[in-house]
């Protein structure tokens, strides 16, 4: 790539003074690329001409029209020169050129395949044809990948280089038949048929140009995705999220000791209370600020609990001002996200992807019929109401957790509020 670069940048020095005389004549950029369609016409002009007036062999009408598609070619790049010199850019201008210039290379692939099919060529016009395929496709995914946000430019076979290939090798077939003839085969013993002619010195790069322009589309196709995935789902480290995860809910479980009467250490924030939020289960805070996750019963308009998915977590963002958002990849995958397990009659386990050994219940109580959720801390059981986390100093991977505070009401009794603190 860097090769191209900064060979484009020693063709623009070469042609700027011809770009400042089109700019003092008048030429805009839309104008310039209309010329270049106007060219690329007469190439596919002189390949029908060419088919219908010669005989297969006489290959002076290929040269020509390479020379022509050269000349072409130059316009592609002088419309870009014209609108950045002469500060004519905008962004018609840059489609009406993104527009034309398929038109230009649809027409020019026309003739070619005129031809090719009028002599008899057979195989080489399904190759051309396929080269024109993977050409439409090489600008379509830089386009539809620019129009979603991410650059595609890489790849061989990009306009420039099929200008060049198709034009270079025009001419070159065009001369060699003025030294070899029409009727000039080279054969290999024990095969039945030539393996070389004059014409294959154009219609062989046509062939590798199918297969390199597809193959180009492709490439770009497996870019842009890895592009876009990046964008959707931002790369982290999957044992660093789970270290994360892990810390968030750690102590929830078995194996950590356990300090009711603990020292207040309360936290500097002062966290909302949610309000207004229908079937809300349970909710989560933590330190550095005051967002807070939400744990909402998942029921449909008839108030029918969903079995596949029973509840909805997502975000109260109080300290955004953004108010409810979903949670993103990252933290639906390794944080918040809960994974549900229908344990039969109307009961369901639930689970934080991120500790699963904290196991809570979502079940209907005997008292009012609704949907709760029950946890375990300290070997009471509870009617969860929130979840909070202590966090002081550390660092993003790893934050100082001072304890977890589970907050709800006795199971037994829904009427006594409980709180159980668990220091880390």
């Amino acid at each position: 790539m860097e090769l191209r670069d900064n060979l484009q940048q020693g063709i623009y020095k070469v042609i700027n003074p011809f770009v400042k005389g089109l700019i003092k004549i008048g030429l805009t950029p839309n104008m310039v690329t209309t010329i270049g369609l106007v060219l690329n016409i007469g190439v596919a002009i002189i390949f029908i001409i060419g088919a219908e007036k010669s005989n297969r062999g006489e290959l002076e009408y290929v040269g020509w029209a390479g020379a022509l598609v050269l000349f072409a070619g130059l316009f592609d790049m002088l419309d870009g020169q014209v609108a950045r010199l002469g500060n004519m850019s905008s962004k018609f201008g840059a489609m009406y050129d993104s527009v034309l210039d398929r038109y230009s290379e649809m027409v020019m692939f026309l003739g070619i395949c005129y031809y090719l099919v009028a002599h008899h060529y057979f195989l080489s016009s399904l190759f051309a044809f396929i080269a024109l395929i993977g050409s439409m496709m090489v600008s379509y995914t830089r386009a539809r990948a620019e129009g979603l946000g991410v650059e595609c430019k890489g790849g061989l076979m990009q306009r420039p280089e099929r200008v060049v290939t198709i034009g270079v090798f025009a001419i070159a077939c065009g001369i060699a038949y003025n030294f070899l003839g029409a009727d000039y085969k080279v054969y290999v013993p024990g095969i039945k048929f030539h393996v070389f002619e004059t014409m294959t010195i154009f219609t062989l790069p046509i062939a590798i140009m199918a297969v390199m322009t597809n193959i180009t589309a492709v490439n770009r196709l497996r870019d842009a995705k890895k592009a876009l995935d990046a964008k959707e789902f931002p790369k982290t480290n999957n044992k660093a999220a789970l270290l994360i995860g892990a810390i968030f809910f750690l102590g929830f479980g078995f194996g950590i000791p356990s300090n009711v009467n603990a020292q207040d250490d309360p936290s500097p924030l002062t966290f909302p209370t949610p309000k207004n939020i229908s079937n809300q289960l349970f909710y989560v805070q933590r330190d550095p600020n005051i967002n807070t996750i939400i744990c909402q019963l998942n029921v449909n308009e008839n108030g029918e609990l969903n079995k596949e998915q029973p509840v909805n977590v997502f975000w109260m963002r109080y300290a955004d001002k953004e108010g409810k958002k979903d949670l993103n990849y990252i933290q639906r995958k390794f944080a918040y996200g809960i994974q549900t397990k229908d344990i039969g009659n109307g009961n369901y386990e639930l689970r934080f992807v991120s500790y699963k050994k904290f196991p809570l219940l979502l079940t209907k109580s005997s008292t009012d019929k609704k949907y709760h959720v029950y946890a375990t801390a300290n070997n009471k059981k509870i009617l969860l109401d929130r979840i909070f986390l202590r966090i002081e100093g550390g660092t993003f991977w790893v934050p100082n957790v001072k304890y977890v505070e589970i907050k709800g009401y006795e199971a037994s009794n829904p009427s006594k509020a409980i709180t159980e603190r668990i220091k880390v």
